[in-house]
């Protein structure tokens, strides 16, 4: 059964408890590493041609007016299909109680039916919010899994946590 870990992320300024932390590598994009490599997955990174800015604030403030316009960023590349992936490890921030919005232009993407998605968010307090409900809104067919959500200031602990998810 093949497989393969999506993921968005995000380097540069993020906030953690209270405090502000320039990050090389994003809080997701860490998990997603750990998920491809436990699951023996493939992996795809989302990115976005327009990039969110580096600045904590002017990010959010980014993906707010994204959220607000249900705008769909246009992506670098996207795969030429995942027909062949049966499960989908399906990694994103959670910004403002939902998915960012390039995640949407890669769910749009595809066709889902018959396909495992198995989430997994990184967040600062508010977990999965109102993105389960969501993916099952926007893959249709596909049968969503329980997630796993990890707390973004926590991500560097987190191995055994994402391992014993994704062993069960």
């Amino acid at each position: 059964m093949a497989k393969l870990t999506v993921f968005y992320s995000r380097a540069g300024e993020n906030y953690f408890a209270g405090e502000y932390r320039h990050l090389n590598v994003g809080n997701t994009e860490k998990a997603a590493k750990i998920v491809a490599k436990t699951a023996n997955s493939d992996i795809f990174k989302i990115e976005q041609k327009n990039s969110y800015s580096s600045s904590y604030s002017v990010c959010i403030k980014q993906a707010r007016e994204d959220l607000r316009n249900n705008a769909r960023p246009e992506l670098v590349v996207l795969p030429k299909s995942i027909d062949k992936y049966e499960e989908i490890y399906l990694g994103y921030p959670n910004y403002w109680r939902n998915m960012p919005m390039a995640v949407y232009t890669f769910l749009e993407s595809f066709d889902w039916t018959g396909k495992a998605i198995h989430p997994f968010c990184t967040h600062e307090g508010s977990g999965f919010a109102d993105t389960a409900k969501e993916l099952k809104r926007v893959c249709k067919g596909a049968r969503i899994k329980k997630g796993l959500a990890i707390l973004g200031s926590d991500i560097d602990n987190a191995e055994t946590a994402i391992k014993n998810w994704i062993i069960g």
